[in-house]
């Protein structure tokens, strides 16, 4: 889930070893939009933790790579992100660090009773497979390599936990060797000519398509 095409997949390999010499994990990786495409990457620390002034620093650092390696025809631009509060889950071991906490997944086909997309509360991951409490009734066992989405509801209760965890903050965290302006600077570049920010985006795209069809899906 992290990539989900060659285009991305080819990326990924591509800046993965600059996040991991930066100390970051690349969460995810997705292009959107065809006539100036937008190149979104998600990354944080391994605690889940991240500053824009990371954000800006990875931009810097794969930004070079992506040109010397010129995977998108002509001009694009790039945000790089924390994932956010109601993150997506990408990776085998996210669920489990969410026990407790609604989530809304899709699958990449329907399962044997033809159902592509749920929505319940974690109840625990154990090697790369979740286990729901459906919020219609029941339950699902459902393995992470099944997945084609899946993101975490954003409520009261997990607001609060991000926030203990230090994550609801952590994008406005600012190292003590890097004043204001250089830090309005990098925002800037992050951000290059993006309409809205990442994190908007990230609700509004996949928090309305999940919420839309999930209704009229969750029981097919």
């Amino acid at each position: 889930m992290r990539a989900q095409n060659e285009l991305e997949i080819r990326i990924l390999d591509m800046i993965e070893p600059v996040a991991a010499s930066l100390g970051l994990d690349i969460v995810r990786v997705r292009v959107t939009g065809s006539q100036t495409p937008t190149l979104q990457i998600m990354a944080e620390r391994p605690d889940g933790t991240m500053t824009v002034e990371r954000c800006a620093r990875l931009s810097r650092a794969i930004s070079p790579v992506i040109e010397a390696e010129d995977p998108i025809a002509g001009e694009y631009n790039l945000e790089v992100s924390s994932p956010g509060i109601d993150r997506p889950l990408t990776r085998r071991g996210d669920f489990a660090k969410w026990p407790g906490h609604e989530v809304k997944i899709e699958l990449s086909s329907p399962n044997a009773e033809g159902r592509k997309r749920f929505h319940g509360v974690i109840n625990g991951e154990t090697d790369g497979v979740v286990a729901l409490a459906l919020k219609d009734g029941g339950s699902a066992v459902i393995a992470v390599d099944d997945m084609s989405k899946a993101t975490l509801v954003l409520t009261e209760k997990l607001i609060q936990e991000a926030r203990a965890k230090g994550l609801a903050a952590a994008e406005v965290a600012v190292d003590e060797d890097e004043d204001a302006e250089d830090l309005e600077a990098e925002a800037d570049v992050v951000s290059a000519d993006a309409e809205e920010d990442f994190d908007d985006v990230e609700v509004d795209d996949e928090g309305e398509d999940l919420d839309a069809e999930n209704d009229a899906d969750e029981r097919t």
